[in-house]
């Protein structure tokens, strides 16, 4: 259980990608919560974002997409602060001699280029102070036999982090990266149905077998994931840039 600190992130101008539904969704009403006031980027359509808040419709993958969708944020706002890169895709299980290239495309468009896009386009507007973070993965350190594409974009999206972090420290830009492990969301229990037919396993004994393989015994929850992106977009994490934060109950 979380407990959002008021005032924690007060007067922060965002902007949250993939902000529409899962993780990104979550973020966006933990960080109302905490006082700041934002802008929920998303293609899809059907995100209601947290009162007071704003949305728009951009392609992360699109250079001009985004290029006008970060200059109107950043009008809405009056500048932007803090972005969080939470646009992702997850793919459906291909083993190496069953991978469809096209679909490794999408992937790495969405989950690599996304990011470097959204970097791309924000970073000109970021002041002093400002923080970008990106909703990586624990397959940003690990590999996986069933999802070759998603690691290899989770793992390219670390890179950029870290080049990134590099890059715009000079100007006082702050970047890092979560690694969630296996979330409950809609989205993670649609992919373990899905798998069923190759794991034998219904849902919830997939989710047993998750939350057994961690230290604590349980997963990581959306909240904990958007409370510790609160805590590296705020000042309480002013000295740490470049890292990659596990947020997986300690998989093991």
């Amino acid at each position: 259980m979380t407990t959002s600190i008021p005032a924690l992130l007060t007067g922060r101008r965002v902007l949250v990608t993939g902000g529409a539904n899962g993780i990104g969704a979550v973020v966006a009403s933990r960080f109302a919560e905490m006082g700041a006031h934002g802008v929920v980027l998303d293609l899809a359509a059907g995100g209601i974002p947290p009162a007071g808040w704003h949305e728009l419709r951009a392609d992360v993958r699109a250079e001009d997409s985004m290029r006008e969708a970060v200059a109107e944020a950043a009008r809405l706002l009056g500048g932007i602060d803090a972005v969080v890169a939470a646009a992702g895709v997850v793919p459906s299980w291909q083993r190496p001699a069953e991978m469809d290239l096209d679909d490794f495309d999408r992937v790495l468009a969405i989950n690599a280029r996304g990011v470097a896009n959204t970097i791309k386009q924000t970073a000109s507007v970021l002041g002093p102070r400002s923080t970008i973070t990106v909703v990586a993965s624990l397959n940003s350190w690990r590999g996986d036999p069933n999802i070759l594409s998603y690691a290899a974009s989770k793992h390219a999206a670390l890179g950029l982090v870290r080049s990134a972090a590099l890059a715009l420290g000079p100007d006082g830009v702050r970047v890092n990266a979560v690694a969630p492990g296996p979330i409950a969301t809609d989205a993670l229990r649609s992919r373990m149905a899905a798998r069923q037919t190759v794991t034998g396993l219904p849902v919830d004994t997939a989710l047993d077998q998750a939350a057994r393989a961690t230290a604590l015994g349980r997963i990581a929850t959306a909240a904990e994931v958007a409370d510790t992106i609160a805590f590296l977009t705020s000042e309480l994490s002013s000295g740490i840039t470049g890292q990659l934060i596990n947020v997986d109950g300690g998989i093991h």
